[in-house]
């Protein structure tokens, strides 16, 4: 009996750990440090591989270091009839770095996500136009969502993950000068962009 009880045990704990790993690689993580400080995103690679992939091909190839947030656009100031709370990042090429191809749009409403505050989401013009530029949200933006005003394809953008640490260093940012036309001045640096652990093997070409 003791045998059979050791080895429903042992079987429990094997499966909690194949869980356990499977989440791990279900969520990397990806840290960002800037001249204001630290900010971690978890991916949600399960709802939104394209973009999460897509991301961490410029975060493992170095292009996000040297960048910057180069945008703020503040709900209080902000003139558009849809209004939402982002900072906008680029690589040192700009937010137009069309190094890859651009990445298919992943609509909120196929995804399941939102943009509420943390949310980090691919910045586009038209749709399936994505490449680079990415945006953090720092207060709920519903707008952003599918069906949302903010665009007026009404399409939204690609949420595709969260910040989990440092919110507070984001939302500085958004509050730092700027000019009337939402850059920043002067730009925040990115010093790096670093995954936390292996790429996923989902995201190997």
């Amino acid at each position: 009996m003791r045998t059979m009880m050791a080895a429903a045990v042992l079987a429990l704990l094997g499966l909690t750990a194949c869980a356990t790993t499977t989440s791990a690689q279900d969520s990397p993580r990806v840290v960002i440090e800037t001249d204001a400080g630290r900010m971690v995103v978890e991916l949600d690679l399960v709802r939104a591989p394209l973009s999460t992939c897509n991301f961490l091909s410029y975060v493992t190839d170095g292009d996000y270091d040297g960048g910057r947030f180069f945008r703020t656009v503040v709900r209080a100031t902000n003139a558009n009839p849809n209004p939402i709370d982002v900072i906008q990042a680029a690589t040192p090429r700009g937010a137009d770095d069309d190094q890859r191809p651009p990445v298919t749009l992943e609509r909120t409403r196929d995804t399941g996500l939102s943009h509420v505050a943390g949310t980090i989401s691919m910045a586009r013009d038209g749709p399936d136009t994505a490449t680079s530029s990415f945006f953090i949200v720092t207060h709920d933006t519903p707008a952003l969502d599918f069906g949302g005003g903010r665009n007026p394809d009404g399409q939204g953008f690609a949420a595709f993950g969260r910040v989990v640490e440092g919110l507070d260093v984001a939302r500085r940012i958004q509050m730092s000068p700027a000019n009337a036309e939402e850059r920043l001045t002067p730009p925040v640096a990115i010093r790096s962009t670093r995954i936390e652990g292996h790429v996923p093997p989902e995201c190997h070409p």
